[in-house]
């Protein structure tokens, strides 16, 4: 049981409070002026105690910039390509704010303050990033038992405004793929089976079967500080997808003398093709098939939204769809596309009519329903 004893200062006569930690550690905590307030502390200690959510105040010395560092070493779980914006984030908003912080200093209206003032100077996507590292620290600082809040969590955040989606049209696409010269079965894959670039570039040989016309996603190459990195889909789950008939022929043509270890899709040095550049004014082989055809501007990445748009306007219910993409489920699909899915509703809304018509019940609601 926690003690409270009366000591003698220059300034007065003052109290502490003396306590075993749950390890059976000697703690105390000087400086109260009034006794009452030393017995809210000892209460406040005994409660925290029996309820398991004690958290000893040298523990919470510990600064955020000590315990970032074996945090964003636990992010494994991450891609090369997620983990450096992530690693980014933590060197250029959050070390300079944060870093030096004590994490039993952090304060809600701290953390708010600092959000509203980066919000002001940089995009949502950035701010969330910077946000998402600062509070999974401290998200291990609680279960370190350093702290026994994340005074992070929430706060009012920036929302993201998603850019509208680019869908091409079966015409568009042909076009696209015809004035892309060599390239053209690479962007026919991207437009009708959704992969993204990365897992298009990965593409061998022996990923492929002719005769049932299926497509095994194995690999994702990405770009990371100029160099290419290797691994699982995004998703971290192989897929195989079943390609259109009408992709036979440029595939084969793209295997032709190739052996099964070969890339599909290699670039001009037989390696892993680079991404392609597609901003505005640049002069690669994408932008200017786009200005051949007349298209507006976008990214070999938009051709993944244009495969999900003439799935779903085949007939494809969400959950081909979210195979087909590789989405983590179909709710991730849904709010992805749920645009192209209008034409669902309007269908259902049809159907119930037509029902109502063969139950003779059509008329039921009066003139209104005909």
């Amino acid at each position: 049981m926690a003690s409270i004893e009366p000591y003698e200062t220059k300034a007065g006569p003052r109290y502490k409070v003396r306590y075993r930690t749950p390890d059976r550690k000697q703690r105390e905590k000087k400086g109260f002026v009034r006794k009452r307030d030393a017995e809210t502390y000892r209460a406040t200690i005994e409660v925290s105690k029996h309820r398991g959510e004690y958290v000893d105040p040298s523990d919470a010395k510990v600064t955020i910039g000590e315990l970032a560092v074996a945090w964003l070493e636990g992010q494994t779980h991450l891609k090369p390509s997620s983990l450096r914006p992530v690693e980014t984030s933590w060197r250029v908003h959050v070390e300079p704010r944060w870093g030096k912080v004590a994490v039993g200093a952090v304060s809600h209206s701290a953390v708010q303050a600092w959000v509203a003032g980066l919000s002001g100077e940089r995009g949502a996507t950035t701010v969330l990033r910077a946000y998402g590292v600062l509070a999974g620290i401290l998200d291990v600082a609680v279960k370190d038992r350093r702290v026994s809040v994340n005074h992070a969590r929430g706060v009012n955040l920036p929302r993201k405004v998603s850019k509208p989606h680019v869908y091409l049209s079966q015409q568009q696409l042909a076009a696209l793929v015809r004035a892309s010269g060599e390239r053209g079965a690479l962007v026919a894959v991207l437009g009708y089976t959704g992969l993204r670039w990365g897992e298009a570039i990965g593409l061998r040989v022996r990923d492929l079967d002719m005769l049932r016309r299926r497509l095994s996603v194995v690999e994702n190459a990405v770009e990371v500080n100029g160099t290419m990195e290797v691994g699982t889909p995004k998703t971290h789950k192989r897929r195989t997808l079943v390609f259109p008939k009408l992709l036979v022929p440029a595939l084969a043509r793209a295997c032709e003398g190739k052996a099964r270890d070969d890339l599909v899709f290699p670039g001009a040095d037989g390696s892993y093709m680079r991404r392609t550049r597609a901003s505005k004014g640049s002069k690669s082989w994408f932008v200017s098939a786009l200005a051949e055809c007349g298209l507006d501007p976008m990214t070999p990445h938009d051709l993944r939204h244009t495969a999900a748009s003439l799935a779903i306007s085949s007939g494809a219910n969400v959950k081909a769809v979210q195979r087909m993409l590789g989405h983590a489920s179909a709710a991730m699909t849904l709010d992805v596309y749920a645009d192209l899915f209008d034409d669902d509703l309007t269908a259902l809304a049809d159907g119930l009519d037509d029902a109502a018509r063969a139950a003779d019940v059509f008329d039921l609601w009066g003139s209104a329903a005909s």
